[in-house]
């Protein structure tokens, strides 16, 4: 017999136990963070090792897949770095007039808000110490400088090579009549990740080359890099849209005077924006499972509380995850609801109220 508790005893049981979960990680953040992205890239990766292990062991073709992956990188980070390199050409005379528009700024925000050049000076200083506690927090410690260069690589080899364990282990620890559920939850899972992933890299591509190729007609400097930064900000939902746009709108604010490139750079994002967000997002990313945008911005400055920077990109895909399972279990239905983008046309209370209508009519005929 189950014994149903009231909500104010399964209330303090069910906060104690997310702080409990938020504690440990974020103190085993340096742990997680890599083990996180490792398996995204080892699902990203699997059909292709499934692929390659048609034709050679299963060891040979983990590390293929994986040596085709660190090449892809490393031609992405080679690329950004030789645009980066044309950004110094210019530092001397951007750096000039960024002082006089920060003195202009400084004495605007002194005669109309009365802020103090002090004032200001250590409202400046906070923000870049919560900048450099956000970076320190995702470089912190030596695992977390380690991170990217060993611990991924190594954490991906292993979750491919230990993939059937991993998996039988999750199909065992439930009981039969639940097993039927966990394989469609994995299932789903996967495949939502990776349409999701594989998505999101088509999305960016695409996005980058229009960025960039705005930024050029528009005669923005360093447009590709901007471009291709903007593109990359655009994974972070809505957050990273607004930083994307205020990136060539500051360098064509350094590099030429007056205002009709920046009135044209946001008219030109903001085309992009729509053609992203209604013809891209819909038909490319097709991902099965809709975050709605409430719950996609909570939940990316949660992660970046909890993880930093890391924190951000993870956690659209693990609440993608979570409305899998939610979505699976009847307890948990009405979360998945919640967290998914479909909005009904009524709320229960109206439903109700409607119901019990029709029952009083029915029973007065």
């Amino acid at each position: 017999m189950t014994k149903n508790f009231p909500f104010y005893i399964k209330a303090p049981i069910v906060l104690l136990g997310i702080v409990i979960t938020v504690f440990i990680l974020s103190v085993l953040r340096d742990i997680l963070v890599p083990l996180a992205f490792a398996a995204l890239i080892a699902i990203l990766l699997n059909p292709l090792t499934n692929r390659l292990q048609r034709k050679m062991p299963k060891v040979l073709a983990i590390l293929l897949s994986m040596v085709i992956a660190i090449i892809v990188l490393l031609a992405l980070m080679y690329f950004l770095s030789s645009q980066i390199a044309h950004f110094f050409d210019n530092l001397d005379a951007m750096k000039q007039k960024f002082t006089e528009l920060l003195h202009t700024l400084q004495q605007w925000l002194e005669h109309t808000f009365g802020i103090t050049n002090k004032k200001q000076v250590e409202m400046l200083n906070d923000a870049a110490n919560s900048s450099k506690a956000m970076i320190g927090q995702t470089l912190s410690g030596i695992l977390g400088v380690l991170s990217v260069v060993f611990l991924i690589p190594v954490y991906t080899f292993l979750i491919l090579l230990y993939k059937t364990l991993i998996l039988n282990f999750l199909y065992e620890v439930f009981s039969e009549e639940n097993q039927q559920k966990v394989g469609e939850i994995l299932s789903e899972t996967k495949a939502a990740i990776q349409s999701y992933i594989i998505g999101l890299l088509i999305e960016t591509s695409i996005v980058a080359v229009m960025n960039s190729c705005a930024l050029l007609i528009l005669g923005v400097q360093n447009a590709i890099l901007i471009g291709v930064i903007g593109a990359i900000l655009n994974l972070l939902p809505y957050i990273g849209g607004i930083i994307a746009i205020a990136l060539p709108v500051l360098m064509a604010t350094l590099t030429s005077d007056g205002y009709t490139t920046q009135l044209l750079i946001v008219a030109a994002y903001a085309l992009i924006q729509f053609i992203d967000n209604n013809i891209l997002v819909p038909r490319i990313v097709s991902s099965k499972v809709q975050i709605n945008a409430l719950i996609s911005i909570v939940i990316v400055l949660l992660g970046a509380a909890l993880w930093g920077i890391p924190g951000m990109f993870l956690s659209i895909p693990f609440i993608a995850v979570l409305k899998i399972i939610f979505d699976r279990i009847e307890g948990l239905k009405p979360w998945g609801k919640l967290l998914g983008d479909t909005v009904p046309t009524e709320h229960m209370g109206q439903l109700k109220r409607l119901r019990r209508r029709k029952t009083v009519s029915t029973k007065k005929l």
